[in-house]
């Protein structure tokens, strides 16, 4: 008898799923007189066209179905110059850093006044029941300076209110690292890295006490399933303040510049 042959069988190669091409145009777009650059994004998943105002007011962002005729999307941009006006208003006049002016400090306004030394410490004080940061330095060095002095006091506050948390929750913190982050307030990492914006040393006491308890509580639950917002709350009871707080006023806290 003989044996059997049998035709190997090609196996087909596993074929990698498509991810959908995105095209991405960047354009001025004026609001009120305002110049703002505009990022077009294509996206063949979208059904509809979204717009968006980056943190800080200083930008926008578009989404829109692939194909769309450029006249729909003028025609949409001309409909939201409205909307566009009223919500960028916001940010007028609050971004500039000048002698006289304001800057938050743990959520107290406090009146910039520059000492007139080149050399010295940016501090905080009370001046007939006012609040005023004083700032050495020659006069184009004054948002350096305070963006100095907010970090100094962002790390002070993180450093203390992060490892107290983490005691809560029994677990370690690897670093602590500030940045001017845009899209987020915080981040942690898988291996206890916390990442904080030195920007919420501006807001109020108890929303600088939420952002480090919603961080630390990653450290026990890497989501934002029911147990890690459980958790939060008992880290920070004013959770849902705190959140509230941001939703309406974190965009201004990006809106200062520094520079």
């Amino acid at each position: 008898m003989f044996p059997l042959l049998l035709k190997p069988v090609r196996r087909k190669k596993p074929v990698a799923p498509v991810r959908p091409v995105t095209k991405t145009v960047v354009k001025t777009l004026t609001v009120d007189g305002r110049s703002l650059p505009l990022t077009i994004r294509q996206n063949p998943r979208a059904t509809r066209m979204t717009l968006r105002i980056e943190p800080g007011g200083r930008a926008l962002k578009m989404t829109i179905p692939t194909g769309l005729p450029e006249r729909e999307i003028t025609q949409f941009l001309d409909r939201h110059q409205a909307w566009l006006a009223s919500r960028l208003a916001r940010f007028s006049g609050e971004s500039v850093l000048e002698e006289g002016g304001m800057i938050f400090v743990r959520g107290v306004a406090h009146r910039i006044e520059r000492t007139g030394r080149l050399r010295g410490v940016t501090e905080s004080v009370v001046v007939d029941d006012e609040a005023v940061l004083r700032v050495s330095g020659a006069p184009e060095h004054l948002g350096r300076r305070i963006a100095d002095f907010l970090k100094k006091e962002a790390r002070k506050d993180l450093e203390h209110l992060a490892p107290a948390h983490a005691l809560h929750v029994g677990r370690r913190i690897k670093s602590l690292t500030l940045r001017d982050t845009r899209s987020r307030w915080g981040s942690c990492a898988v291996d206890g890295a916390l990442n904080f914006s030195w920007r919420i040393v501006m807001a109020p006491p108890y929303v600088i006490d939420y952002l480090a308890a919603h961080e630390v509580a990653h450290l026990k639950e890497m989501n934002h399933g029911p147990n890690f917002w459980a958790l939060c709350e008992r880290l920070c009871p004013r959770t849902a303040d705190a959140r509230h707080w941001l939703k309406r006023n974190g965009t201004l806290l990006h809106a200062i510049d520094f520079t």
